[in-house]
């Protein structure tokens, strides 16, 4: 198939995801640059020549989708997943595209907040994920914004899929995980069976479908999951329940790490990436933290693993560590060492990612009783 989307096809695209109305003023494309510290790669670099590509095409239908501007931003990258935006990016036409931050000197930088003011649709096609801080931006009820970290030409086709359906699936998963207060997850490796029990007291499901009609919301794109963070112990002699082992495959190995109170405490195993996992835990206490039970249902509509974080965990069970400030919880930039510290990071556990961690069951416990949401790594037939 083509490696980049029609006009027509584009134009779709923003209808079904945003569902434009006579409120919404412009649409803008903001895509991070490498430097030094994060060097360019071919996907990044094809991912800002489609974004551009991208650009001049919804410019040439910004009447069919009755918006006033559609903007194309530059900024430098901010060094790691999730961290926040740097105050200011450069806007340029769709013809120009820069391939390195150096090429943003000298000329006029816009402030992100007079963007966001000026355009109430965002999609942003970056490398690093700019998802938890358009979502803490977005709660002004300023604009919406579809994320699109890591996006490859090879997701295309799940930007075409039935969200509708999606929608269902998630926002019947969304309503379990509302009743729960407890979520067990057990997986097995070759050192044995393993359980993890996620306190999912004090919090609220999200339900990300992809489609993003009202301002307020920030999510990805592609999408296809239902999502909570765990309770992180917030409250005032109330600890968190959150304990057990949690598996995670690191290249040929596997690491176990034990948790308690919602934290990471410490990491088993052997290899130079297990080490650096227990160094990483140890440099960045924040990053300890569980900050995500996700969902993702998007393996069932015959999607496979791309290598991008953006597609994969929508297609199975992912764990996530690090800042959740972004979906509800406490853990946010400032409990970092720095901005490019920052980091929000899921483990998918799906057979194509991590093949040495088997996926038994996930049960969701309320105060009605028990729903086995997966066995064997698959839905558990609730949909």
């Amino acid at each position: 198939m083509p490696d980049t989307l029609s006009r027509a096809d584009l134009r779709q695209l923003i209808t079904r995801v945003f569902a434009p109305g006579p409120a919404d003023r412009g649409l803008l494309l903001m895509v991070d640059l490498p430097d030094a510290r994060r060097p360019d790669h071919a996907d990044w670099r094809a991912r800002r020549r489609l974004a551009a590509d991208w650009a001049a095409k919804l410019a040439a239908e910004r009447e069919a989708l009755r918006l006033d501007r559609v903007t194309l931003a530059w900024y430098p990258n901010v060094g790691g997943n999730n961290a926040d935006l740097p105050p200011a990016a450069v806007v340029g036409a769709a013809d120009w595209v820069p391939d390195h931050t150096a090429e943003l000197a000298g000329r006029p930088f816009t402030p992100f907040g007079e963007l966001f003011a000026g355009h109430t649709l965002v999609l942003a096609p970056t490398e690093l994920s700019a998802t938890a801080p358009l979502k803490v931006a977005a709660r002004g009820g300023g604009f919406r914004a579809a994320t699109m970290p890591g996006f490859l030409s090879s997701m295309l086709p799940a930007l075409k899929l039935d969200y509708g359906e999606i929608n269902r699936r998630v926002q019947l998963l969304k309503g379990l995980c509302d009743a729960a207060v407890a979520c067990t997850v057990v997986t097995e490796t070759a050192a044995g069976a393993h359980e993890l029990v996620l306190d999912l007291r004090h919090r609220l499901g999200h339900a990300s479908g992809g489609l993003f009609p009202v301002n307020g919301v920030a999510g990805n794109l592609p999408s296809g999951e239902a999502y909570i963070v765990p309770y992180e112990g917030e409250v005032t002699g109330d600890p968190s329940r959150t304990e057990g082992v949690l598996p995670v495959q690191l290249g040929p190995d596997v690491a176990l790490l034990d948790i308690a109170g919602n934290r990471v405490r410490a990491v088993r195993g052997d290899g130079p990436l297990v080490a650096a996992e227990r160094e990483h835990f140890v440099r960045e206490p924040a990053y300890a933290n569980l900050a995500e039970l996700g969902l993702g249902v998007l393996g069932d509509f015959g999607l496979r693993p791309c290598g991008s974080i953006l597609l994969d965990e929508k297609l199975g069970l992912h764990i996530a560590f690090g800042r959740s400030d972004h979906f509800g919880g406490v853990v946010g930039p400032a409990d970092f060492s720095s901005p490019a510290a920052v980091i929000h990071l899921d483990r998918v556990y799906i057979p194509e990612v991590q093949p040495l961690v088997k996926v038994r069951r996930v049960v969701l416990d309320g105060p009605d009783g028990s729903v086995t949401l997966m066995s064997d790594g698959h839905f558990a037939g609730i949909f």
